[in-house]
């Protein structure tokens, strides 16, 4: 009897020890949706000011998490509009509010808005029969865009002062949310959102019951880009791992 009150006494005691922020982190399940890598955001179109160079016809881009010579699959979620692309390098600096630096060539490709480059970014397994499907075609677009002169590759909807190719989007209403991640337990969600609210003056966080198990931290809706990336930055400062930017429907 006494061993066994030793044994409830000693678990007790090293539950304790892990419990942080007022969150039991044995019971922490961040429920995880995909176990391949995505992300959607908002993308970087290359500049000159970047320090590594990269070339505006390639299908090629900067990534701050994944391996150089990943290949992954870049979509536009307001075409459906999607691509294969390679990363080529992870040492870049950039602000942490994009999730990729893109060039001009999938700026076209994709037709993105110059006002809104929101992009879904998923990593592409080297063994999955999607990528072998598609290397070849990647290969051959690439060798094409290799000898293409650069001045040929025009951005309709990027290019300012073509103003009747650019996309109309002022119309629309500009409205996202970041999330912060999903959780098993409702509590959890919830401990996590006291835990923000303690290390940040973020205000307009909120919990989506999305089933009975999954249970999504979001902070916003914002209404404007500035305030969206601010706030970003300041939840990216907390060393999460995996910030996204959905936009609302």
């Amino acid at each position: 009897m006494k061993y066994n009150t030793i044994i409830i006494f000693l678990l007790s005691l090293l539950l304790l020890s892990c419990n942080q922020y007022g969150i039991n982190e044995s019971s922490v399940k961040i429920k995880t949706i995909e176990k391949k890598y995505k992300n959607s955001g908002f993308a970087l179109l290359y500049n000159e000011n970047l320090k590594k160079k990269l070339d505006q016809r390639s299908l090629n881009i900067f990534h701050k998490n994944l391996k150089k010579k990943s290949f992954v699959k870049l979509t536009n979620p307001t075409n459906g509009k999607s691509l294969i692309a390679e990363v080529i390098s992870n040492k870049v600096s950039y602000s942490p509010f994009y999730n990729s630096v893109i060039t001009k060539r999938i700026a076209e490709n994709l037709d993105l808005s110059l006002e809104e480059p929101y992009i879904d970014i998923v990593l592409i397994s080297k063994n999955s029969t999607f990528i072998a499907k598609k290397t070849k075609t990647y290969e051959e677009e690439k060798n094409v865009a290799e000898k293409a002169p650069i001045d040929g590759i025009q951005i309709s909807n990027l290019n300012i002062k073509n103003k009747s190719k650019i996309n109309i989007t002022t119309n629309k209403k500009f409205s996202y949310s970041i999330k912060v991640a999903d959780f098993y337990y409702k509590d959890t969600a919830e401990s996590m959102i006291d835990r923000i609210k303690d290390e940040t003056k973020l205000k307009n966080l909120i919990i989506i019951q999305l089933s009975k198990t999954n249970y999504r931290v979001l902070i916003g809706p914002f209404n404007d880009i500035k305030t969206l990336k601010d706030s970003y930055e300041i939840m990216n400062s907390l060393y999460f791992e995996n910030l996204e930017i959905l936009k609302n429907v």
